[in-house]
């Protein structure tokens, strides 16, 4: 594959100086699951990488993911008259939520036993996770599918959550990015144990039970988005702001006025706006005619800012004002919206989402391997890549 050198010599520099730092004071993490990991990772055999769990958690999300495509590719098999997804599936997906679960918490803990821990290992494992986070939701959609009834969501309730899901990931980031210091959201926790009551409540009723009103008159529906915008309104956000407040207040924060320290949110920002553009003004209303690939498409796109994002707070540099790809989505939102695009919108769309998938691969690919052969380590093993 043809290889770019993507991380520029000053943040190699800040790769060899960095030092992990994160607080976890989740109640659910520190005196429930802690205890669950601290077993479950003695049963990992030490000659195998941690970076090999990590990739193992995300290829299980990933699998989810693609077998629910393969069943319901619109969003509509939940509907009345349609076939529905077998319960299997809603078994397998479970499962597959936990183990992915317990993987990603117990990587960090399984370099501590290797002493293989490495500011690679931190990236490898949060950058996944910025693609995961797009995944989770539009997993979790095909319970409800898309529609006009109340059980069901409609495909811009959809589009709103996932926004939201990924901006506030991307916060706890920027939060990062000027303290210095990864404040674990309280909400990770609680979604992987809730994305695994519902599945396997799902399969346990089918998606026909959530037909009727589930507590106090509200669907399920109502009470999952409820839970997510709440929990980034009412725990995630303000978790995040206090935090930067205190070091405001202390006179820690890396960054050395309001504008650097907003530069992360920068980007993201103008990538909701154009995304909300073409959403709103779409000709052809490519979010009803594509659901699941514009999705995806807004996954991929979020997922590769916050890399850099991650990529700028773990080596203390200045992060991009505006990412490339901006600029194209610019192009072809400007493009589509004005109509010049006519009947070519929804292929312009899908080749602009291919382009996206593959530079998000391409990006993620030669960044792993241009900072294993800075560290002198292999992504996938444990062996050293040159006798010291």
């Amino acid at each position: 594959m043809f290889s770019y050198q993507y991380v520029t010599a000053e943040q190699l520099a800040g790769f060899d100086k960095y030092k992990y730092s994160a607080v976890d004071t989740n109640p659910l993490s520190v005196y429930a699951m802690r205890h669950l990991w601290d077993k479950i990772v003695t049963i990992v055999p030490l000659w195998i990488a941690p970076n090999l769990l990590t990739f193992g958690g995300f290829l299980l999300i990933l699998g989810n993911y693609l077998l629910l495509c393969f069943y319901d590719w619109n969003y509509i098999a939940s509907g009345y008259g349609n076939q529905h997804i077998p319960n299997w599936v809603w078994i397998s997906t479970a499962l597959g939520t936990f183990l992915a679960y317990a993987l990603d918490s117990i990587d960090g803990k399984h370099a501590r036993r290797t002493q293989s821990s490495s500011p690679l290992g931190e990236l490898f494992d949060h950058g996944l996770d910025s693609w995961t986070a797009s995944i989770f939701p539009l997993s979790i959609f095909s319970i409800f599918g898309c529609g006009s009834r109340d059980s069901e969501l409609s495909v811009k309730t959809m589009y709103a959550v996932t926004c939201i899901v990924l901006f506030t990931f991307m916060l706890s980031h920027w939060e990062k990015y000027n303290t210095g210091v990864l404040f674990l959201p309280w909400t990770y926790d609680i979604s992987q144990v809730s994305m695994t009551v519902v599945y396997i409540l799902t399969a346990a009723v089918g998606v026909d039970g959530f037909e009727k009103p589930f507590l106090f008159n509200f669907h399920m529906n109502h009470i999952l988005i409820s839970f997510v915008v709440g929990c980034s309104l009412f725990i995630s956000i303000p978790q995040t702001m206090n935090n930067i407040f205190q070091g405001y207040k202390q006179k820690t924060l890396l960054k050395p006025s309001l504008y650097e320290g907003l530069l992360p949110l920068f980007s993201a920002s103008l990538l909701c706006v154009l995304l909300g553009v073409w959403v709103a003004y779409s000709p052809c209303g490519i979010l009803e005619k594509q659901p699941r690939l514009f999705l995806w498409m807004v996954g991929i796109t979020f997922s590769n800012f916050t890399c850099r994002v991650i990529i700028s707070q773990m080596t203390n540099t200045r992060c991009e004002v505006l990412h490339w790809m901006l600029f194209p989505l610019l192009l072809a939102v400007g493009a589509a919206v004005s109509g010049l695009l006519g009947s070519m919108e929804e292929m312009t769309f899908i080749i602009f989402t291919l382009c996206a998938t593959a530079a998000h691969i391409h990006y993620g690919v030669c960044v792993g391997k241009q900072l294993s052969e800075h560290l002198n380590i292999y992504v996938f093993s444990l062996k050293k890549r040159y006798a010291d």
